[in-house]
């Protein structure tokens, strides 16, 4: 059995980029709490809050569309569109430019959730941000979309934004 000091010492801060790393994690423990508190709730999952996101900025897309914009296999969209569907928050169309594939576009219902749980996460943000300055809030914000444009072009694999050209 390890002793606690032994952990300790295997955590090391030598630069920026292992504090990014740490604070990463830390931050991805905070959304999986999140999770938890709200069981029950109505709020969208991850993958489902995701997926809906793409296609509110994207419109209608296809299991090969979403595979390439989430570089996830067909068998996993295909599930997860599945469940979007049982749900009642996504429907399956005929591709509205003549394609032969179906495409999945947000329903009514999906359009509902989606802005409940985008506004709920906001209003979270408004709690977490209460005592930063906004001028902090728009370099944090320009920090992260850039931090996320570095990754999008290294996947080369890029989100369109919403009021974008997608």
């Amino acid at each position: 059995m390890p002793r606690d000091d032994d952990a300790i010492s295997e955590v090391t801060m030598e630069g920026p980029v292992e504090s990014v790393e740490f604070e990463m994690m830390i931050l991805g423990r905070h959304s999986l709490l999140e999770g938890r508190q709200r069981s029950g709730s109505t709020r969208l999952d991850r993958s489902a809050y995701t997926i809906l996101s793409r296609m509110s900025i994207s419109g209608p897309m296809s299991i090969g569309q979403l595979s390439e914009a989430f570089g996830l296999d067909a068998s996993t969209l295909n599930r997860q569109t599945a469940a979007l569907m049982r749900a009642g928050l996504a429907e399956r169309i005929p591709d509205p430019d003549g394609g032969i594939a179906r495409k999945f576009r947000l329903t009514a219902k999906g359009r509902r959730m989606l802005k409940e749980t985008r506004d709920a996460n906001v209003d979270g943000l408004e709690r977490v941000f209460k005592t930063w300055s906004r001028a902090d809030i728009e370099t944090f914000a320009a920090l992260l979309m850039r931090y996320n444009g570095d990754i999008e072009r290294i996947w080369a694999r890029v989100w369109p934004r919403p009021g974008s050209e997608s």
